[in-house]
């Protein structure tokens, strides 16, 4: 790489706690890029985080307050997503599925243009680096079924049923 092609980046991170346990956020260059739930599938290692430094997540962390105590529905943060063109692709349509709605793979795939990519997709969306944020958490199986979620599948379903106010509010230990 040349010179002018390399430059320093800097990366922060800080953990907050949530209904679904300790939340780890990332930035880069001061924008979200990480929001990782422990024993989270595709969760980077530690030492890539950065240093600890809560001060480029308060708005991130305003939000998601208001979100867990259902005063905010829809994000509104700056973000930094590094993946592939398609897993970006995918990222977006995510962030189109309305609080409390679900959509399945295939329909992702559909809306993306790519209607045999549904098993694509289900990757890319495995590999979000933005959970909640971006919420793959809404997406589901053809028949409805709760399918793979990086968080894990209980986790999947308690956000979901807090979406759609079936969750009672007894937090779960994890």
């Amino acid at each position: 790489m040349t010179a002018t092609h390399m430059r320093d980046v800097t990366r922060q991170h800080t953990v907050v706690d949530s209904p679904y346990g300790p939340l780890t956020l990332v930035a880069t260059d001061g924008v979200l890029a990480g929001l990782y739930m422990t024993d989270q599938r595709h969760r980077p290692p530690e030492e890539t985080f950065g240093d600890p430094d809560p001060h480029p997540f308060a708005e991130a962390i305003r939000q998601l307050d208001a979100y867990f105590a259902r005063e905010l529905r829809e994000f509104d943060l700056p973000l930094h997503l590094d993946g592939t063109p398609f897993q970006r692709s995918v990222w977006a349509q995510l962030q189109l599925i309305p609080y409390g709605e679900t959509r399945s793979y295939g329909e992702l795939a559909e809306f993306l243009g790519k209607p045999g990519a549904s098993r694509a997709v289900g990757l890319a969306n495995g590999k979000n680096p933005v959970g909640i944020i971006v919420p793959c958490h809404r997406v589901i199986g053809a028949s409805g079924s709760l399918t793979g979620y990086g968080g894990g599948l209980d986790r999947k379903q308690r956000l979901l049923a807090f979406e759609n106010g079936t969750q009672d509010d007894t937090p779960a230990l994890f």
